[in-house]
Formats: structure tokens, C-alpha cells, sequence
């Protein structure tokens, strides 16, 4: 893979771990000349995980939109900055930059795009890795109301597959580099009259 998003918090939350994880992410990124496309903050874990690969001089393109380009939010020490005009618009440009998805500890923002990159997955619209690194046990009641939704029936069990997981940097990668998009079954209705 030459290029990941990396969905995260614009905050760094309470607990130092997230932070390291978004460090070693960053280097791991750096190591392995893995392109980050993120959303362009400078604060938070955002701005942790682009400033850990702009140290290594790795490739760094950020994709904000314009209501948050101002001075406290935008990363000027980004050279590839896209400016788009709705939260939307982010998603559509990145989705097109990138061969995977990687998901840290955020908030609301955070989980929309996990979704949304899980539904385009879903809908056979891509057919990239979504990873989650789940650090420290944050996304644990996530990953049960997923499993719930399956067993409710909400959610077909080879879909809740597409979501993959990790506790470390190395076996998420590992995970993401094995990945092989489910084939397209194509069902033909017939109309009996």
C-alpha cells in the first residue's frame, strides 16, 4: 500500500497510550514509505501522527475543509493541502487518494468515517482494507454493538468481516497487506408470473 487515511481525534484524549499508538503508526508509516492522507489538523492525535512522519520527511497530504482552515486547525508544515468545501467533499477526495483505511481512538467525526469507509465496502463501491487499531480497549463496545447488529440480523456476518481489527501497529498491517476483497456475488431475480 503507497497511501493510508488515517481517521483519528482531534483531541488527544485523556490517556497518554493513544498518543504513543499514533506515534508508532507514524513511524511505522515512515519505515515503510506509506504515504498519510489525513484531515489536515495540527492539533491533537491529527497533528501527533503528522508531525511524527514530517520528522522522517514522509509524505504527508492533509484534506480539510474550508470552514476548518483557520490558523488554530490547519498544519502549516503540511505542503499538500487540499481545501475542499463541505466535511463531505473530504471523504469523496480522500477515498480516492488512498488503498486503505486505519482508524484511531476519536470522536463522532472519527466514527463517521470508519462507517462510511465500512458501507462503501459494504456496497461493493470499494474494495480497500479498513483497519481499526484498537488501543487500550477503546473501541471494545464498539466491536459488541457491531457483533450485536449481526446477531439482531442488521448486519450480514461476512459484512462485520470487513472491519479489521488489531491491538498492535505490526498485526494490523499485517492484516491490511493480507487483505483480499470478498468477491461480488451477483443474484439474478427471476419474476415468475
Amino acid at each position: 500500500m503507497k497511501k493510508i487515511v488515517v481517521f483519528c481525534g482531534s483531541s488527544l484524549g485523556f490517556n497518554p497510550i493513544y498518543k504513543e499508538a499514533a506515534i508508532e503508526l507514524g513511524n511505522y508509516f515512515a519505515e515503510k514509505n506509506i504515504g498519510l492522507v489525513y484531515g489536515g489538523g495540527k492539533i491533537g492525535m491529527m497533528g501527533i501522527i503528522s508531525d511524527t512522519i514530517l520528522a522522517h520527511n514522509g509524505d504527508v497530504i492533509g484534506v480539510i475543509p474550508k470552514l476548518l482552515e483557520h490558523e488554530e486547525v490547519v498544519h502549516s508544515g503540511v505542503e499538500e493541502m487540499i481545501v475542499c468545501k463541505k466535511m463531505s467533499d473530504r471523504k469523496v477526495i480522500m477515498s480516492k487518494l488512498i488503498d486503505g483505511y486505519i482508524t484511531l481512538p476519536g470522536g463522532f467525526g472519527t466514527l463517521d468515517e470508519l462507517f462510511e469507509a465500512l458501507t462503501l465496502g459494504q456496497l461493493h463501491i470499494e474494495q480497500k482494507p479498513v483497519g481499526l487499531l484498537n488501543v487500550n480497549g477503546f473501541f471494545d463496545a464498539t466491536l459488541q454493538q457491531l457483533d450485536k447488529m449481526v446477531e439482531e440480523g442488521y448486519i450480514k456476518p461476512q459484512n462485520r468481516e470487513l472491519l479489521l481489527v488489531a491491538t498492535t501497529v505490526n498485526e494490523l498491517m499485517q492484516k491490511m497487506n493480507n487483505y483480499k476483497a470478498p468477491e461480488i456475488v451477483h443474484v439474478i431475480n427471476k419474476v415468475v408470473s
